[in-house]
């Protein structure tokens, strides 16, 4: 059963990119995730049986190495401010320890109050966290790295994917439209924003349509 619906994801995402357009050479960024995730639930999942419950097990954190990419793509890494803390707030993460995470940005902000990279990743912390919910202190990190940089694409990129965590997809809308349309034309990670952003729009378009009255 777990294979027939991983198909069927495959095929309506080729028809939804298809119909709408969407140029054909950077198909290869949505197949590369839709291939990276079946390869995950070959690898953890067990496809030929069914579902049931299992007892909760203690697990450790994680951390997406495709966003740890996608971090480094836009602060920088090896021997920046961000990288350097980012690798240490992941470990503790790693680590199951969260809160130590927190600790470490929360140093990082105190130390550098004025870099946009680690407000942003302090706000991001902050949200995971606290069950992928954008508290308070985690809107002010993310408000004061846009203050700080209003220029750059960073800030509301994480700030609107803590938002897209959390279920409220319209409000982080306007966030990742404002960092694609803020990123260099050049830019290696130009791309991958883009395709984020276009399906964002498809899912907004998908329930807009679930929710409009059925025709009489």
């Amino acid at each position: 059963m777990g294979w027939l619906l991983l198909l069927a994801i495959a095929l309506v995402t080729v028809l939804v990119l298809w119909r709408t357009g969407y140029p054909r050479k950077l198909w290869t960024i949505p197949a590369t995730a839709l291939m990276l995730g079946a390869a995950g639930y070959a690898w953890q999942g067990s496809p030929g049986l069914a579902g049931h419950p299992v007892a909760a097990e203690a697990k450790t954190g994680q951390v997406d190495p495709n966003l740890v990419a996608l971090r480094e793509a836009l602060f920088g890494k090896f021997g920046t401010n961000a990288w350097s803390y980012a690798m240490a707030a992941d470990r503790m993460t790693l680590s199951g320890k969260p809160d130590l995470a927190i600790a470490v940005w929360q140093g990082a902000v105190r130390k550098m109050p004025n870099d946009i990279a680690l407000w942003s990743g302090y706000g991001l912390a902050l949200a995971e966290r606290d069950g992928n919910q954008v508290s308070p202190a985690s809107r002010f990190a993310f408000e004061r790295a846009m203050t700080l940089w209003p220029q750059h694409p960073g800030p509301p990129f994480f700030y609107g994917l803590a938002l897209i965590r959390e279920g409220k997809f319209a409000e982080a809308r306007p966030l990742w439209a404002k960092a694609v349309a803020l990123t260099p034309e050049k830019a290696s990670y130009r791309d991958e924003l883009r395709v984020r952003l276009f399906l964002l729009d498809r899912l907004l378009a998908a329930k807009a349509g679930q929710t409009q009255p059925a025709a009489q």
